[in-house]
This record gives structure tokens, sequence and C-alpha cells, in this order.
């Protein structure tokens, strides 16, 4: 089949052109976003092969049908960004990457919470100035503290592993309890009243729905544990930015490690070190000394890039046969 791969990286090409190495689909680049303003670039495909950023509202859905395009392969695991009703009401199959590398991202977060709780970000720029001093880098063991994992899919469950050789014990809250996933890791569910007032470090790995946008609002910082760390390698918009910032001006957040923000689109991903950042929002919390940000960096190892690339052929393949897909997602559920 004939795809058009939007949002490109060349990490992205080299990925999909390795697992595509038999040919048995035409892949098409861009470099753009698919969105109102590209849309004619899907002319003449089958198969759009949008990323996590990509807007493709109703609009867009009706122009994409119009054009013959029969399927939406995203590659990422977040589908918030597609209209699914317009999808299902023009013919278009929708599937998703749902589990890519789970291992990739739960130790991200553990990369940043390292970082922001032993300040290594911090050291790192003394150090290249040739500053050695110690002074404002004292940090805590994680060892024998309480870390709060809020959703426990396979990433969450990834992160419970990783903390419990860490010698954490570990709190979790989902709507849909493992018991036995708790069993083996040896952690507890529990309310998040309870998960919000008694860890250390609450770190995020919930999907974007209408429930959870900003779940984390100032009610919700404010219950935390006082010197708590809260770390989202998720989505951008659990977290009320706004709330944040006055969490850290506050001092009631001992750290924050974001990989991802409400208003990353056009910004993450991106070289602006020529134009400057426009957002404000974003400006001021990359202020704060004991707040990291990566930029949507979690999945990007070669473990992962190869899954990804082979699970979206794979629907595609799939789907060009006519078989069920798998990884299929719906306006239904």
């Amino acid at each position: 089949m004939r795809i058009a791969v939007f949002d490109t990286k060349h990490y992205d090409r080299q990925a999909l052109e390795a697992a595509n190495a038999e040919g048995a689909h035409q892949l098409v680049f861009h470099e753009a976003r698919l969105a109102a303003d590209t849309v004619a670039l899907a002319e003449g495909v089958e198969v759009v092969c949008p990323f996590v950023n990509d807007r493709l509202d109703a609009p867009v859905i009706v122009r994409l049908a119009e054009r013959g395009v029969r399927m939406v392969a995203l590659r990422c695991a977040g589908y918030n960004a597609v209209d699914l009703e317009a999808c299902a009401a023009h013919g278009i199959a929708v599937t998703r990457v749902p589990a890519y590398s789970p291992h990739a991202v739960a130790e991200h977060a553990f990369a940043l919470l390292l970082s922001v709780v032993r300040r290594i970000h911090k050291a790192y720029v003394r150090v290249r100035e040739m500053d050695f001093s110690l002074d404002g880098l004292v940090g805590f063991d994680l060892h024998g503290k309480t870390l709060g994992i809020v959703g426990t899919g396979r990433i969450g469950l990834a992160v419970a592993g990783i903390a419990r050789g860490f010698g954490m014990r570990v709190l979790a809250y989902d709507v849909q309890p493992d018991a036995a996933a708790a069993q083996r890791l040896g952690f507890t569910y529990c309310a998040l009243d309870r998960l919000r007032a008694e860890s250390d470090v609450v770190s995020l790995h919930l999907p974007l729905t209408p429930d959870s946008q900003h779940l984390i609002d100032a009610a919700w910082l404010e219950a935390m544990k006082p010197g708590a760390v809260l770390v989202n390698t998720s989505r951008g918009a659990l977290v009320d930015t706004a709330a944040l910032i006055g969490a850290l001006k506050s001092g009631r957040l001992a750290g924050v490690g974001l990989d991802v923000y409400e208003m990353e689109e056009g910004v993450f991903f991106e070289n602006l070190s020529s134009r400057g950042l426009q957002d404000d929002q974003l400006a001021r919390l990359l202020t704060f000394p004991n707040a990291l940000v990566t930029s949507h960096q979690g999945f990007l190892t070669r473990e992962a890039l190869a899954s990804i690339a082979r699970t979206v052929l794979d629907n595609v393949s799939a789907f060009e046969r006519g078989e069920p897909l798998v990884h299929r997602v719906s306006a239904a559920g």
C-alpha cells in the first residue's frame, strides 16, 4: 500500500525503511505534520501515518476521505488528536501502536527522577564551567521512599518493577486494578487521596481523556505530600501547567520531571534555537532550577523505534489483507 508518513524525522525514516526492507509497502515521507494546511500531501495514498502532535479533526478526515485515504495508521499510543467518529462515518480505519517499548518510557521516567532528585542537570552545567562545588546539590535517597504510580498499564507496571529494584515502596491507582501484577511486583493499590498524601514521588502513566485532562490541578498538587516530586512521561495535558508553576513557586514541590507538555505542538521535536520560545508559560517553567523538561523523548530508543515501525507496517498489512485489526481504535472504545 502507498503510505504517507507525516511529521517525519530521520530516525523515523530509518526505522520504517528497515522494517519495510522487503518493499511490502511504498513509503512517502513528509516532514510536515498532518493538519488542515498539509492534508493535500495525502493525495494519491491509501494510508496516512501520523504522529502524536498531528491534528486529524473532522474537517481533515473529510478531506482525507475525499482523497481516497482508507486508513490512519498511527505510530504512537495516543489517539486523542484523531476524530474517531468522523473516521467511522467516512469508513476510515484507525490503528495505533499500544505498546512499543514500555521499558523505554519507564526508564526515561527514572532518568528524569534521578536527575531531579540528585541535581544531575545542575551539576553537569557547573562542572562544564569548571565549578566543582557541591552547594545546592543535596538530594535524597530513593531507597525507602514511596512512589505513587497513577495508571498501571504496561509502562506503569514497568515503572513499578524498576522502583522495587531501588527498594522503594510502591502505591498505585488504576480504574482497573491488576491484582496479579500487584502481587507479582509487590505493590499496593489504593485510593488517589492516600497515594497523594503518602507518596514522595508521583509518576503519571495515563491516557489523555476528557476525565483525565488537568487531573493534576491546583487542588491535586496541594493535596500532595509536601516536598514531593512529580514526574510525567505520559500526556502533557494531564497537568495544569499554570497550577504546576504555582506549586513550584510556593515550594510545595521539591521538583518536577516532564517529558511532555500540554502545549508542546510546534515546540517539541523542533529546533527553536534561532527563533526563541514564544510560549511564555513554558519559558517560565524552564526558569525553575528544580524543573527538568525533555522534549518527548521517552520513546526514543533503538528498540522502541524498531517496534513502532514493525507494528505500524503489520497493522497496514493486516488491513490490506482484510484481516481483523488487533490494534484498531474506534469511538466505541
